[in-house]
């Protein structure tokens, strides 16, 4: 951690549209900072145009020379950001809510919005902008414990807001081989088991489960999360493309879980990924149901192409289908975004 560049992030947005929609999580997004101190080498973030269209910004800034290869290593704070939002809420004239997004905001799905104090502190005010104005919000972080500090502003968010941590798997060696900065998985249960406690939402991403895993493992992992009571277990397999996974393989077989590495690796055949993710999406499904759990999964628009049409189907009716959350429910205004369409095989 000491080893970070910071500074301060020169950006002026505020409040940006999303596509996570697709995925039942939010319709907008608001990152409290550029960077991430976790370093989660599997982490899709600096493919993206948040990081990818920036690199000068962030070389003059920080000196970063490569974005993917140096996350983790940087992060500039956008710390005005809470009071900001307070005052660009009441001029917003026009809400985006499409079907599966409903509206809501998600808070720092480009780095983690509990990193460290500094993040923690401009997300308290962000979340307390957002649900003062009765907005929709969903924070996702890997520190919920340090989220804790602020359960006051969550109590009082009442219904508007949701707390959630990735949790992928229950093997702590092999999430620090890829998540070597973030807090381990019994650390994020506890947080998501106490805001439950407190009475504040919670959900879970069980992503991405990993290759090592087999039906035993995913039993394990669904019924511990099941014990912080989330309102919907999100659940996704790795995907096995782009740079970030070549360094996941690379940061598995660095950590010394051989194991680990050998499996992601055999997942560069397409057919092998296509089978290892078919059997996890079938699984996490069958246990949920066998121990009623609020299971959503994510199947990946390219894994329903290479299936049969029984199994595109099958998949294709999770994409479409509304998450079980309270408010993915509620009546939408009649501004709403029309029905994402349907993805077919």
């Amino acid at each position: 951690m000491n080893n970070t560049r910071t500074g301060e992030d020169p950006t002026k947005a505020i409040l940006s549209e999303s596509g996570l929609h697709s995925k039942h999580l939010c319709d907008y997004v608001v990152n409290v900072a550029t960077g991430c101190r976790h370093g989660c080498k599997f982490c899709y973030v600096p493919s993206t145009p948040n990081i990818r269209t920036r690199p000068d910004m962030l070389e003059e800034e920080l000196s970063v020379k490569d974005t993917q290869r140096e996350w983790g290593s940087y992060v500039l704070y956008r710390d005005e950001l809470g009071q900001r939002l307070r005052e660009h809420l009441p001029r917003k004239r026009k809400w985006k809510r499409t079907e599966f997004g409903r509206g809501v905001v998600g808070i720092s799905f480009s780095t983690d919005c509990y990193m460290d104090g500094r993040a923690g502190a401009i997300t308290r005010e962000v979340v307390d902008a957002l649900t003062t104005h009765e907005e929709y919000a969903r924070v996702l972080t890997r520190n919920p414990i340090l989220a804790l500090q602020d359960h006051d502003v969550f109590v009082e968010g009442g219904e508007y807001v949701t707390i959630g941590s990735s949790i992928p798997s229950m093997n702590d060696e092999h999430v620090a081989a890829i998540e070597p900065s973030a807090p381990a998985p019994q650390h994020r249960l506890r947080g998501l088991k106490e805001f439950n406690e407190l009475g504040v939402q919670t959900f879970v991403s069980m992503s991405p489960t990993y290759p090592t895993m087999d039906r035993r493992d995913i039993r394990k992992l669904l019924v511990q999360i099941s014990e912080c009571d989330p309102a919907v277990i999100f659940h996704e397999p790795i995907n096995p493309r782009g740079a970030n996974f070549d360094m996941t393989v690379e940061a598995a077989r660095d950590a010394g879980e051989d194991e680990l590495a050998d499996a992601l690796a055999e997942l560069r055949d397409v057919s092998t990924w296509v089978d290892y993710a078919i059997d996890h999406l079938q699984t996490v499904q069958e246990i949920g149901e066998e121990l009623g759990l609020p299971v959503h999964l994510w199947p990946d628009k390219e894994l329903i192409k290479r299936t049969n049409d029984e199994t595109s189907n099958w998949l294709t009716e999770w994409r479409n289908r509304q998450s079980p959350e309270p408010f993915g429910n509620r009546e939408l205004p009649t501004e709403t975004a029309p029905k994402l369409e349907t993805v077919v095989s």
